[in-house]
């Protein structure tokens, strides 16, 4: 597929989404010159294989591939929904507070069930209980795939339930007037009624977190449609009733004011079809080369450009103190043995076969990257 056929090919995932999100039925004649084989490459690299089918369906369009994706899509909203219930039982048994986050409270938005696909199913809660929600993770039939080396942990249940318990929102080398921010989420937390310790945010501190959450992936390796039809969906449903004075403040604390209003502003340009501006195109260009979780070549040149070649690679090498405590938690009682853990982290790359790749190839194409 060229370029020119992959971009047209997701402006009409596009429409097809923004005519199942309004209850549209889409134009017989424009679906009918789709070409489905790449019409689905498209929604499946921006994870909305399950919305673009149902869309599909609406004009009588049929395609195995499409329908197969909808049965998966809306069968794992359906486990998640479940697993979850049995987690949240098991926190709440336990006494450890929680709070659900990003697709597993945006899915309640869309119109139909699967139509907002998810890969994993997010919750933060009291990092200090870590170890009693691994044995509750445990007992509910879940395999620990990562405990204790960043800000989240994973668990994974076959076939479908993959969970991330978070034990803050942000990791420590995020940008930083993101992660100082959210060091303090518990201030703005809401009790669930009717559950102990349960929480929720406010729909305006919900849409600043998932804007927040948006621009990290944004400046790290990108971002895909599927975020941009977050924030149409979302707005569509709650942006007459929140305090946008509020909203704005919080923003320019955060330092993404401006990436907010451009973000918004294609969403609805996108959605709505209308004609794109030019920063628009410039915008949407990168999102449409990025994918779902945006790419590793992204992020090396993103990183090179905000910190310089030398800037990255040193960055690469010596990981800050903050972020190191997440790999080597022993630092937080002895900080002196930060030397030793970059050390041990230079050993651990050369001897792993894929973390080697992966140092590689940032190292290589930092190098490769002609800064003007």
């Amino acid at each position: 597929m060229t370029q020119e056929e992959y971009r047209q090919s997701c402006m009409d995932v596009v429409y097809l989404a923004s005519c199942a999100v309004k209850g549209k039925t889409p134009d017989g004649d424009r679906v009918a010159g789709m070409d489905l084989k790449k019409l689905y490459t498209a929604a499946e690299r921006h994870l909305l294989t399950g919305i673009t089918a149902m869309s599909l369906e609406g004009a009588e369009v049929k395609d195995d591939a499409f329908t197969q994706a909808k049965g998966k899509a809306i069968r794992k909203v359906a486990t998640f929904d479940v697993e979850r219930a049995a987690v949240l039982a098991g926190l709440e048994e336990a006494g450890i507070w929680y709070m659900p986050l990003k697709g597993s409270v945006l899915k309640d938005c869309y119109p139909r069930i699967g139509m907002r696909q998810m890969a994993d199913n997010d919750i933060l809660f009291d990092a200090a209980r870590a170890g009693d929600l691994r044995t509750i993770m445990e007992s509910l039939g879940f395999t620990t795939e990562r405990f204790g080396v960043s800000a989240h942990d994973i668990y994974h249940k076959p076939p479908l339930a993959n969970f991330e318990m978070h034990r803050a929102l942000f990791n420590p080398g995020s940008n930083e007037a993101i992660y100082s921010y959210y060091l303090n989420i518990r201030d703005k937390m809401i009790r669930d009624e009717g559950t102990g310790y349960g929480y929720h945010l406010s729909p305006e501190d919900f849409y600043i977190y998932m804007t927040a959450h948006e621009y990290k992936h944004y400046a790290a390796g990108g971002t895909g449609l599927r975020s941009l039809l977050d924030t149409y969906v979302y707005l569509t449903k709650k942006g007459d009733a929140l305090d946008w004075p509020y909203i704005a403040g919080e923003l320019d604390k955060l330092e993404i004011a401006e990436f907010e209003a451009q973000n918004r502003a294609l969403a609805f340009h996108l959605f709505e079809g209308e004609e794109l501006t030019e920063s628009d195109r410039e915008m949407l260009d990168y999102i449409l080369g990025s994918g779902t979780y945006g790419t590793a070549k992204n992020h090396v040149e993103n990183e090179v450009a905000r910190r310089g070649k030398l800037g990255y690679l040193l960055s690469r090498a010596f990981l800050p103190y903050r972020l190191m405590c997440t790999l080597y938690p022993v630092l937080k009682k002895v900080p002196v043995l930060l030397p030793f853990c970059w050390v041990h982290r230079w050993i651990h790359a050369l001897v792993h076969e894929g973390v080697r790749k992966k140092a590689a190839f940032q190292w290589k194409t930092a190098l490769q990257i002609n800064q003007k």
